[in-house]
């Protein structure tokens, strides 16, 4: 017998359900996004939570014209089952699958792209501003999470909605958690109202009344005495100081309860927010216990709750490494925007908690943070995100680079990240960063180089930034008091032979297995190319690179980055600049968006193979 989520092919079917078929959808959906997630990955707790939230949205909301903008977009996977792609759902993060985010191009259904925090309120104002001036009657929801409404951009938005539309529908979705727990202000704010007992009991009294007063003249009475009532047990909830109606808390898994509250929120003539009170990782036992621990997941067992484990990676040997420098030196402290654990500082929080900092997510706060502290004689490191960091580059500038700040910017995710796809993908960060003056940018080839980048980085007088993969390294051991670099020097790797014509490869990191098996093809044709470890991709070792340029090399350059800009730019440039001609083979990322699929799919699918290197450096040497 075919389930409920089988006979939704269109969302208006769920406008047809009876309220004990909504409850069993809800079970379906939780088991389907279970069973998916724990088969290709992604975002487990979240959406998990988001379940009778996205079903009261249907219930009473057409998404064919209605605009609904989802929030960064990890608690989306309910509303993709429900919108046309349950038969595609299986295919979740993988190559040529759905996306595990809002995606406009994905389907009609997506209003806005989604991937990083903050900016449903400011696309759903905007959408909203469209839609008066063209006379439109469509409704306009954003659906925020509690730790995104923290963020820079929402409090921009949220700024400027008053006087700016006269119809906006906010939906606060507040687990209490980011990926881990929420920290700041604002996070305590939403708990009072949450807990608030008084409050509560008479708002729950007053809801009834509301009801029956829905469509009726008194309304607009019964309203100004629940504002005086709130502003005495909450003093003034802080989105009615923003001209923003406050309407809440509601249980968010009361589909009953939020669709009657949406459909008065439709109703209502100002912007109003809704704050819905969610639980992350409802239904999975073990996501209601650790919600951060199964926020963004790999495989898994479902019925042992067990992950599969993914080797060690970059991430946490920056951690313990960054930690023991801490041991050693009482200035370093350590700035995270809302990931701690996914940038391996867990070990560092618990050997020095007040030394550790977690500023939610705010990357361009992070920043200048780091930057004040580093103008006191502290010696911040930054741990972000590649992609995150493009938030915060005209910080990194204006408030670090130009004053000859002492911060370190650990670049995790750099370069191709796999199933979370281009809105995460590390890729733009080279050409962002090596064009910003005095700042210092590396990149190991293994876990003992990150050591001593690092050791490297928090000695230098002014900035530093070190990128480095998702993916694992070569798992070599790292020393316990590991030496610095010498700032700019190379490392060559493999030797080439005098010949008339020489091959050099330069390449970055995570692409020197890519530049020994290229090399291996090249042997076999008769070339023998050469290999450097570039190390540094500002300053450049234009020593090296110039001894290396003879009237008849060949330079090949390979970086888990974008071409455009990127290191072989660097390269290209630094021989142009000492009038050389030699050819120089850029290999990276198109300038074109890159999908999601494992790294070593997708170098396969954009030509990044030890064979295509090999081809064009042959065809380059035949010319």
């Amino acid at each position: 017998m075919l389930g409920i989520l089988e006979k939704i092919d269109d969302p208006a079917a769920v406008h047809a359900l009876t309220a004990a078929e909504m409850d069993r959808l809800a079970e379906e959906l939780r088991e389907r996004i279970i069973t998916t997630v724990s088969r290709n990955g992604g975002h487990l707790a979240a959406n998990l939570g988001a379940v009778e939230l996205t079903l009261a949205l249907l219930r009473v909301f057409d998404p064919a014209t209605d605009r609904i903008v989802w929030d960064v977009g990890h608690q989306t996977y309910a509303w993709k089952l429900l919108t046309g792609r349950r038969d595609r759902f299986g295919t979740l993060r993988l190559p040529g699958g759905i996306s595990g985010f809002p995606r406009r191009d994905e389907s009609p259904f997506d209003a806005f792209g989604g991937g990083h925090a903050g900016t449903a309120l400011s696309a759903a104002l905007g959408m909203a501003v469209a839609r008066d001036r063209r006379g439109g009657t469509e409704h306009v929801v954003a659906v925020v999470g509690d730790a995104a409404m923290g963020n820079g951009i929402s409090l921009e938005a949220l700024n400027n909605i008053d006087g700016t539309t006269g119809h906006l529908i906010v939906v606060l979705n507040d687990n209490e958690m980011s990926i881990a727990g929420n920290v700041g202000s604002l996070s305590r704010h939403l708990g009072q109202l949450l807990a608030n007992p008084k409050y509560n009991r008479w708002k729950r009294g007053a809801e009834q009344i509301a009801m029956r007063l829905r469509m009726s003249p008194l309304r607009g009475a019964y309203h100004r005495t629940e504002k005086a009532v709130k502003s005495l047990f909450l003093q003034n909830a802080l989105f009615e100081e923003f001209g923003v109606r406050y309407m809440g808390p509601i249980d968010g898994h009361d589909h009953r309860a939020l669709a009657d509250a949406l459909e008065i929120a439709t109703r209502y003539d100002r912007p109003i927010l809704l704050h819905v009170a969610t639980q992350k990782g409802r239904g999975y036992k073990a996501a209601e216990e650790a919600p951060d621990r199964w926020h963004g997941v790999g495989r898994f067992d479902v019925a042992r709750a067990e992950l599969v484990e993914s080797p060690a990676g970059y991430s946490q040997t920056f951690g313990e490494c960054l930690a023991r420098l801490a041991d050693r030196n009482p200035q370093l402290v350590a700035i995270t925007a809302a990931m701690c654990a996914g940038t391996g500082l867990t070990s560092f929080e618990a050997r020095h908690p007040t030394r550790f900092f977690d500023v939610g997510i705010c990357e361009e706060h992070a920043v200048v943070f780091a930057a004040g502290l580093a103008a006191q004689g502290m010696r911040p490191v930054v741990a972000i995100y590649s992609s995150f960091l493009q938030r915060a580059v005209d910080c990194v500038l204006h408030d670090v680079c130009l004053q000859k700040l002492p911060v370190t910017f650990c670049l995790d995710r750099a370069g191709v990240v796999g199933a979370d796809g281009p809105t995460h993908h590390g890729i733009f960060d080279i050409p962002m960063l090596r064009c910003l003056p005095g700042l210092v940018l590396m990149q190991p080839k293994d876990e003992a180089e990150l050591a001593r980048m690092l050791a490297t980085a928090v000695r230098l007088d002014g900035p530093a930034a070190i990128r480095y993969p998702r993916d694992p390294g070569p798992g070599v051991s790292v020393p316990e008091n590991p030496e610095p670099l010498e700032i700019g020097k190379a490392e060559v790797v493999e030797t080439a032979a005098e010949a008339i014509r020489t091959v050099w490869i330069w390449a970055l990191g995570d692409m020197l297995p890519l530049a020994h098996a290229a090399a291996v093809k090249l042997r076999v044709a008769g070339v023998v190319a050469g290999i450097v470890n570039a190390r540094f991709i500002k300053p450049l070792d234009t020593t090296l690179l110039l001894q290396q340029a003879a009237p008849q090399t060949v330079f090949v350059t390979l970086e888990n980055g974008v071409i455009a800009g990127g290191f072989g730019s660097t390269v290209q440039e630094a021989l142009s600049d000492a009038g050389r001609t030699n050819p120089v083979l850029r290999f990276g990322w198109p300038d074109e968006v890159i999908g999601q699929g494992t790294t070593a799919s997708l170098l396969a699918a954009h030509g990044i193979t030890p064979e295509m290197v090999a081809a064009k450096v042959l065809a380059t040497v035949s010319r």
